[in-house]
């Protein structure tokens, strides 16, 4: 069985970018994150014990954007993965997509990556249901 954990519109500001102005100031990014998780337990008991601490998967997410000041959204969505893999070893497998809602007018840059944990605790490159990239225009 494969339940999902989901995290939807994560707000974290920081900078983001390879453009002198955007290694400057910081910027908003909202995440979406899937975690797959077997949540068959916690289903049963009720208990925060038993299942993902996603408070606590937002806080590390969050934390590593704001360090890592990356200048590709492709390297702020595998940021955000390896922060999920180590917030708790119970989930096997992350999607996340990232949009930077300023990054051209009228347009939401976006990127969805999967990854699945390895038997060594990070993720793997090789073994991606898909990337993607997408450029959304606003109205």
């Amino acid at each position: 069985m494969r339940d999902n954990l989901l995290l939807e519109r994560l707000r974290v500001v920081c900078i983001i970018g390879d453009l002198p102005h955007e290694r400057m100031y910081p910027q908003e990014l909202f995440l979406d994150l899937e975690l797959s998780c077997d949540l068959a337990r916690v289903g049963q008991t009720d208990d925060l014990k038993d299942t993902i601490d996603y408070v606590a998967v937002a806080d590390i997410v969050r934390a590593a954007l704001e360090r890592s000041r990356c200048r590709m959204i492709e390297r702020a969505a595998q940021v955000a993965i390896d922060a999920v893999f180590s917030a708790d070893a119970r989930i096997s497998a992350c999607r996340v997509t990232l949009r930077k809602p300023h990054a051209v007018p009228g347009v939401v840059a976006g990127v969805s990556l999967f990854r699945e944990r390895s038997d060594g605790g990070t993720s793997l490159p090789g073994r991606n249901e898909g990337t993607s990239a997408a450029c959304t225009v606003m109205k």
